[in-house]
């Protein structure tokens, strides 16, 4: 099994940028398709964006398209989140996950998660 930390979160102003991190230990995270994803208050989980366990493909909600970009560190076993040009609507608590099966959209495809690391996005 894997075991994943996120880091990086804070505060930011609208049209600001953010860097999370998410640790894994245990098996390298290479042998999981990953995911980012993020849970307003009072709303439901949603994925950021997914990544095949290659890193070879990606699947980015419409909502951050242009603006995220994930990429992946295998000699930290490191997976980033690179979030730009934020938005008060990007407040939310972000986690990462790992799949043992592929990399997916959806929650119920997600074997591991994080803590999460809490964005916040003033106007």
């Amino acid at each position: 099994q894997v075991q994943l930390v996120e880091s990086g979160g804070g505060w930011v102003q609208a049209g600001g940028s953010l860097r999370l991190s998410c640790a894994a230990s245990g098996r390298p995270f290479k042998a999981y398709g990953m995911g980012w994803f993020r849970q307003a208050p009072g709303k439901g989980r949603e994925c950021v964006v997914a990544i095949s366990r290659s890193g070879e493909y990606t699947n980015y909600a419409d909502f951050v398209k242009g603006r995220f970009t994930i990429s992946t560190d295998n000699a930290k076993n490191t997976v980033y989140l690179q979030m730009n040009s934020l938005k008060p609507d990007d407040t939310a608590v972000y986690y990462c996950a790992a799949s043992r099966q592929y990399y997916s959209p959806r929650t119920y495809d997600y074997d591991y998660w994080g803590q999460g690391t809490q964005v916040t996005v003033s106007s």
